[in-house]
């Protein structure tokens, strides 16, 4: 009869750990791994496609839980590409952060954007302060690749996250009185050190505004993402507006404050330099500023050797918006 020894390192029958723990063991390991990978969110998935260069970052939980719904590429530019997220996110004008373009990027960090509240008020029949999460909660998401020309020249194809301005202003519901829409942003000097700056051009807070038929078209959008990840505070977290038909600089950034109000609201740019920058800032390639021509973009990324000099289209080729200008001289109104 041959008798086996078993060496001193073999496993014991009764240190076998049962089938029922083991599973259970399993498991837990993977619901754990579904927790990081919700928490940590580097790219849209499925539909919204892979934006390659985004990194993981941090979201909280009301972004998380939208996430599943969202209408990826509910608005789509055609055939052109989207800007690389790299440069989206590092070439900004966020003056609350400083002058240059990459003052925002290395200056925004501590910016704080839990918990956000948004203020409505004026001219609605249901004004109030609302926790963004709250505000967020009952809209679903869309992704909508824009077109951003900025007034100095430049432009990119930017995919936002958001859900249109429109709805919110329907919840609130305006008054007859209602004629435009006065918006305005965080003032924080302790994290924001453009306006502590005594060389800053700008009086705090930044205030922007639209006509209210502007305010509900429907392509105006309030974001609170961008390639499928939550905003970078250098891009305006947590809630900015995007309305792609204008000029960059009425797309304000970081908001505290909506009011709906009867006269039109005097804008920061417009007070600093009212023969440069007006109150309607649509694109117009007819319309020169003071200091350049308006007639064509430089379409980010370029270099020296690859400027991509492309033509400036009216309205930045978003033609359904024509009709809210029927009868106004854009010249006159620029």
């Amino acid at each position: 009869m041959l008798i086996q020894i078993p060496p001193p390192s073999a496993c014991r029958e009764s240190e076998v750990t049962p089938e029922s723990v083991y599973l259970s063991r399993r498991q837990l390991l993977d619901a754990a791994a579904g927790l990081v990978a919700a928490t940590l969110l580097p790219v849209a998935q499925g539909e919204g496609g892979d934006y390659a260069d985004v990194e993981p970052v941090a979201a909280p939980a009301w972004f998380r839980e939208k996430l599943p719904g969202v209408h990826w590429r509910a608005v789509t530019p055609g055939d052109e590409a989207v800007t690389p997220f790299k440069t989206a996110s590092q070439y900004n004008n966020f003056y609350e952060f400083g002058p240059n373009k990459t003052d925002p990027a290395t200056r925004a960090a501590g910016l704080v954007t839990e918990p956000w509240t948004l203020l409505v008020d004026g001219e609605v029949a249901r004004p109030g302060r609302h926790a963004l999460e709250d505000l967020v909660g009952s809209q679903r998401l869309e992704e909508r690749i824009y077109r951003l020309r900025c007034v100095e020249g430049w432009s990119m194809v930017i995919p936002w996250l958001g859900f249109p301005l429109a709805s919110l202003l329907e919840r609130v519901e305006p008054t007859s009185r209602a004629r435009f829409v006065r918006f305005e942003t965080l003032v924080d000097p302790e994290r924001m050190p453009g306006q502590r700056s005594g060389f800053s051009l700008l009086d705090w807070p930044y205030v922007e505004g639209l006509r209210i038929d502007e305010a509900m078209h429907p392509l105006t959008l309030l974001a609170v993402g961008m390639y499928g990840r939550i905003l970078p505070n250098q891009n305006g977290a947590p809630l900015r507006l995007v309305v792609p038909w204008k000029y960059g600089f009425k797309s304000i950034k970081s908001i505290v404050r909506i009011s709906l109000v009867e006269e039109r609201p005097r804008t920061t740019w417009e007070l600093v330099a009212p023969h440069e920058y007006g109150f309607y800032a649509n694109v117009n390639p007819q319309v020169d500023h003071p200091r350049w021509s308006q007639a064509r973009e430089r379409r980010l990324p370029s270099g020296l050797f690859s400027p991509n000099i492309i033509p400036t289209r009216l309205f930045n080729g978003y033609d359904e918006v024509a009709g809210l200008y029927a009868g106004l001289d854009l010249r006159e109104n620029f």
